[in-house]
């Protein structure tokens, strides 16, 4: 298994729990319903260093590619996310 680690540093106008919220869920929604994906979670930092985390798992490291490249995943990012984040940091993790 594979573990994709995300984390978000939000734009001013982000950082407060409503938006956060509303981040998270359209993060589940989206991201949760794409192919090769088993599970998705989205959290807040208790450490307050980054704004939201999120963890996809996968079943290999070709599914992680095959996830990068998907056009609604590139969606979320570029028209969604790309306005809202400051600052993104992605690592891959076998399990």
């Amino acid at each position: 298994m594979i573990e994709r680690i995300v984390l978000f540093k939000l734009k001013g106008e982000y950082c407060n729990d409503r938006a956060r919220a509303e981040i998270a869920e359209r993060t589940r929604k989206d991201l949760g319903a794409l192919k090769n994906v088993r599970s998705i979670s989205v959290g807040r930092d208790a450490e307050k260093s980054w704004d939201l985390s999120l963890v996809v798992r996968f079943d290999t490291l070709e599914d992680v590619d095959a996830y990068i490249a998907d056009p609604e995943h590139r969606a979320y990012v570029d028209d969604y996310m790309h306005e809202r984040i400051e600052l993104i940091k992605a690592w891959n993790f076998r399990g």
